[in-house]
């Protein structure tokens, strides 16, 4: 089972690389085949999956077969979920006035 850290790290993972930063923003418009953005993002189907992979294990997009192909879009859910939980691990408590000394 996967601590809460690595659950974290999957979503980061998923943004911190910029051709799946590009495919979210191809992503805005809403669904698109898998065809279409391997035609926009001019690189082979394989990498494609690869990344496809790690951005819907993240949550922040999902996927959905028809026939040969799968259309992607982003999940409004994982959208949240990512969102809340940047606020929440860069969150400063308030009382924690005290300053710590390295």
């Amino acid at each position: 089972m996967a601590t809460v850290y690595e659950e974290r790290a999957k979503v980061f993972k998923a943004l911190c690389d910029a051709r799946r930063q590009h495919i979210l923003e191809l992503l805005h418009g809403g669904e698109k085949c898998a065809c279409v953005l391997i035609d926009e993002m001019n690189m082979p189907q394989s990498s494609l999956s690869y990344h496809m992979k790690i951005l819907c294990e993240s949550g922040i997009v999902t996927g959905r077969e028809d026939g040969k192909w799968t259309h992607y879009r982003i999940s409004e859910q994982g959208s949240k979920k990512a969102i809340a939980l940047l606020k929440e691990i860069t969150a400063v408590d308030d009382d924690d006035t005290e300053a710590s000394s390295c």
